[in-house]
């Protein structure tokens, strides 16, 4: 398993960028698929974003497309995920997550890692 770390979150206005990091742990980073997902108060854990190990693929959640870039270093142990053009619907909470599996997928029950999450928070 692998140990995550968020980082890079805090308060933009409308229109802004932020760039979040997850530090990872463990040896098997570079051989783990790798996801953002968030969670707004009140509403359900959604799917943001996932990455192959090699980078080569990568999945968006259609609400996110053309905004977000989703990268990674595996050298580093670190996933990005860059955010611009940010609006007010996109304040959540955003959580790094790993599975071991293949496939990007968009369901959260089968990602087995998680970071503790990092508070996005984007004024209108």
């Amino acid at each position: 398993q692998v140990q995550l770390v968020e980082s890079g979150g805090g308060l933009v206005q409308a229109g802004g960028s932020l760039r979040l990091s997850c530090a990872a742990s463990g040896r098997t980073f570079s051989r783990n698929v790798m996801g953002w997902f968030r969670q707004a108060p009140g509403k359900e854990r959604e799917f943001v974003a996932a990455i192959t190990w090699s980078g080569r693929d990568t999945d968006y959640a259609d609400s996110v497309k053309g905004r977000f870039t989703i990268s990674r270093d595996n050298a580093k142990n670190t996933l990005y995920l860059q955010m611009n053009s940010l609006k007010s619907e996109d304040t959540a909470v955003y959580y790094c997550a790993a599975k071991s599996a293949a496939g990007l997928s968009p369901i959260p029950g089968l990602w087995g890692s998680w970071g503790q999450g990092t508070q996005v928070t984007v004024s209108s």
